[in-house]
């Protein structure tokens, strides 16, 4: 096995924390009252994020949402606060937009007031420029009208200029005069069609510029294996250069950990781990791996920066058969059956006992939110009563779609990662209890755990729920079918 220990990989691609999900939901307590948010971050920077407050509990009066930028530096004084309408149909749903004007992690500063006073809660939302905004086919259409029919009028008014320019009025135009009227077009023609062109290379120079320079891209990621250890190298971009003077780079834990690594063999998505690299330098990380079958495998590897802004860098790597080491710690695997599109709600763990998806009859539906409920049993069909916390959290579980398109790591309280949301309170002040955080080792847990989450494109997913017990990580392997 020594023989195949060379690195095969290195190919990375551009990568947002959550692929392809950019869309933040979050779970929590606002003073007295329980709430759940949804934030749709915007395509380009600045720009308008929109806004969704579901109330859970409670009664609700009005909300209100204040961004404040968190660079690690100095916050500066916060803009006055945004407030959220109620809906028409449904009094427990508010919404409402703020602008975000920089790349980077906003805190979104709900304060919300009602018969039972007031409560506050910290959201936070990274923001980056994901992709050019196409102009409107109408507006494309009328700026064309407009730049055909200038250059036609320069043109005529250059053939007007030599025939008739040097005649007295009511002379009629001699031969020669046309001549030079057709000469001058000519000219004309040429010098409008170069000055377009020349002005439409030094717009697309322009845009090609301010693309490489606001549109964002993770980290590169270099991934080698020798020797049963997979070696993890992260890269700067111009981007990430660009923002070093602007705000920290440095890395934070997050569930005790300053990276989550997960591999997935693909196309079949049969195999997957869950494993937690070592920093051995700034930028270098080591991972000992279990026991793996050879193939191609998908690398997603989470890590949160100290400002709290999140990202998941994307790589690949063919392994051979490795012999590997004992898992240990939060480290997992799972083995599952080759991916397929049909759904299925019940998961079988490996001490016999199985893993329910409660999911009503409604089809999933791209866009819409949705809490996924998982119910753990033993092997008699009864609800567990041993489940314990993983990594300070009920469960965590993965969201993969059939192209790779989509990675989604959530928790019980929504897409946040943990770190960033500690860093939100900590900028903003506030305290934030969570009946799904900060677990204890001896806390009792339902035999339930669930998370909320939107699917962001319609297709085929694969679904990793990963809880505790007996010190050992299960994790029950589902497929779901989205519709548009």
């Amino acid at each position: 096995m020594k023989i195949w220990g060379l690195a095969l990989v290195i190919v990375t691609t551009t990568a947002f924390a959550h692929v392809g999900s950019p869309d933040v939901y979050f779970e929590s307590e606002a003073g007295p009252y329980h709430l759940l948010v949804i934030v749709n971050p915007p395509a380009m920077i600045p720009g308008v994020a929109q806004v969704q407050i579901h109330v859970t509990s409670g009664t609700v009066n009005s909300v209100t949402i204040t961004p404040i930028y968190v660079n690690g530096k100095d916050q500066g004084l916060p803009p006055a606060p945004d407030s959220m309408q109620p809906s028409a149909g449904d009094s427990r749903w508010f919404a409402g937009q703020v602008w975000l004007m920089e790349s980077g992690v906003w805190d979104l500063c709900a304060e919300v007031s009602g018969p039972q006073g007031i409560g506050k809660l910290a959201i936070p939302v990274p923001a980056y420029a994901q992709r050019t905004l196409p102009m409107k086919p109408g507006l494309g259409a009328v700026l064309l009208a407009l730049v055909l029919f200038l250059a036609v009028g320069i043109i005529f008014i250059a053939g007007a200029a030599a025939r008739e320019g040097v005649l007295a009025p009511a002379v009629k135009p001699l031969p020669r005069n046309l001549h030079l009227a057709r000469m001058a077009m000519a000219v004309a023609a040429v010098l409008v069609v170069t000055i377009l062109g020349l002005g439409n290379w030094w717009w697309n120079a322009q845009a090609a510029e301010r693309k490489h320079t606001m549109l964002y891209s993770a980290p590169p990621l270099e991934v080698s294996y020798q020797t049963d250890q997979l070696t993890l190298t992260m890269n700067e971009n111009y981007w990430h250069q660009t923002r070093k003077a602007q705000w920290s780079m440095s890395l934070i834990p997050d569930h005790g950990h300053l990276m989550h690594l997960f591999l997935l063999r693909v196309p079949d998505m049969d195999r997957f781990y869950h494993l937690h690299p070592e920093q051995i330098r700034e930028g270098w990380f080591t991972a000992t791996l279990p026991e793996a079958p050879s193939g191609s495998y998908r690398v997603f590897a989470d890590i949160v920066r100290a400002t709290g802004f999140p990202e998941t860098m994307v790589g690949e790597i063919t392994l051979p058969d490795v012999r590997g080491h004992a898992l240990s710690g939060d480290d997992s695997a799972a083995i599952a059956p080759a991916f397929r599109s049909s759904a299925q709600r019940t998961a079988s763990l490996p001490d016999g006992g199985q893993m329910i998806w409660e999911r009503d009859g409604r089809a999933l539906k791209a866009g819409e939110v949705r809490w996924f409920r998982f119910r753990v049993e033993d092997a008699r069909q009864q609800p567990i009563d041993d489940l314990q916390p993983y990594m300070g959290m009920a469960g965590h579980a993965e969201f993969v779609r059939s192209d790779l398109s989509v990675f989604a790591h959530l928790h019980p309280a929504g897409s946040v990662p943990m770190a960033s949301l500690t860093t939100a309170q900590h900028e903003s002040g506030l305290v934030v209890g969570h009946a799904y955080m900060d677990h204890g080792p001896d806390r009792k847990l339902p035999a339930e755990v669930a998370f909320p989450y939107g699917f962001p494109q319609p297709g085929d997913y694969r679904l990793f729920v990963q809880v505790k017990r007996h010190g050992g990580i299960e994790t029950g392997v589902f497929d779901a079918h989205v519709e548009n």
